[in-house]
């Protein structure tokens, strides 16, 4: 399955958990793709799946319109999938008008917990 799928998956499943539907996890590309094509409710899960990707550190294209960085979300396969989050652009800047799914790509993600030190810094008061 092609990236720009899953992450096409992704959102049908958002959708359809926010409809109280239940999406099969086993889903061809063929059946993504008709989905994708009748589902006119989607708006919104795209907005929310666009905006919540954890960021990965990776490259992100550079536009001088708009701010950009590199994100990835786990899809409903296990797998997950990387693409860029627009954001910025002011007052009459609109980056959720860019296409970002087309543009999808996969990543690998390792997952390990570490233990930390986290140091909190603060002044004394003077006397």
């Amino acid at each position: 399955m092609k990236a720009e799928t899953k992450l096409k998956y992704a959102i049908l499943d958002l959708a359809a958990i926010w409809n109280d539907e239940i999406l099969s996890k086993t889903l061809t590309e063929e059946e993504v793709e008709e989905l994708w094509d009748e589902t006119y409710y989607i708006t919104d899960a795209i907005n929310e799946i666009r905006g919540c990707g954890t960021p990965t550190g990776l490259d992100a294209p550079h536009s001088r319109h708009y701010e950009s960085q590199a994100v990835g979300i786990e899809c409903p396969t296990g797998e997950w999938v990387g693409y860029t989050y627009w954001y910025g652009g002011g007052k009459h800047g609109n980056p959720e008008e860019i296409d970002w799914i087309e543009h999808a790509y996969d990543i690998t993600c390792v997952e390990e917990q570490k233990m930390m030190t986290v140091q909190t810094f603060s002044k004394k008061d003077s006397q």
